[in-house]
């Protein structure tokens, strides 16, 4: 491909909002050469390296918004640390069907058995699954203070109520 072309296309790239293709189209057209891609082949090949980078980069900020206390999966959960836990049903809330149902989930038992490592590693699932997540401030859980209305907040009609 011309150097001409090559630099209309980033330029155009970037004013459509496509930073990755801008950067990376030595790459896909030299990948397009070596496979014998058709115009079809090569335009889908592009929209969705696209897409997985907008994917990426909207998971990172999500994370990163949602102050979460560390990041893990439940890949990361051992299982055979609390053997009364049921595996099926930890894989069962990954699927975030009670999040459709717009119901809760609740996570109990003693301390030191995993329950905030599975709150989050579902939260990180909820992430990826295109959803906004959020940890509540650590000062609002603690016990015996509980969430006491302090006033009333109006915004876009909307009544907030704020936390200790």
């Amino acid at each position: 491909m011309s150097e001409l072309v090559s630099t209309r296309i980033r330029n155009t790239a970037g004013k459509l909002g496509l930073p990755h293709l801008a950067e990376t189209i030595n790459e896909y057209t030299r990948r397009a050469d070596e496979g014998k891609m058709g115009y079809l082949d090569f335009l889908d090949l592009v929209l969705s390296e696209e897409l997985a980078v907008r994917d990426d980069r909207r998971f990172r900020q999500g994370l990163r918004l949602s102050k979460l206390p560390h990041h893990k999966t439940l890949d990361e959960y051992d299982f055979s640390f609390q053997p009364d836990l049921d595996p099926r049903k930890v894989k069962d809330l990954a699927t975030l069907s009670f999040v459709d149902g717009k119901a809760n989930a609740a996570l109990l038992g003693p301390p030191g058995v995993g329950k905030t490592h599975i709150a989050v590693a579902l939260a990180v699932a909820a992430c990826r699954a295109g959803r906004r997540i959020s940890a509540p401030a650590q000062t609002c859980l603690a016990p015996g203070r509980g969430w006491r209305p302090r006033g009333i907040h109006r915004s876009r009609g909307r009544r907030w109520w704020t936390a200790p």
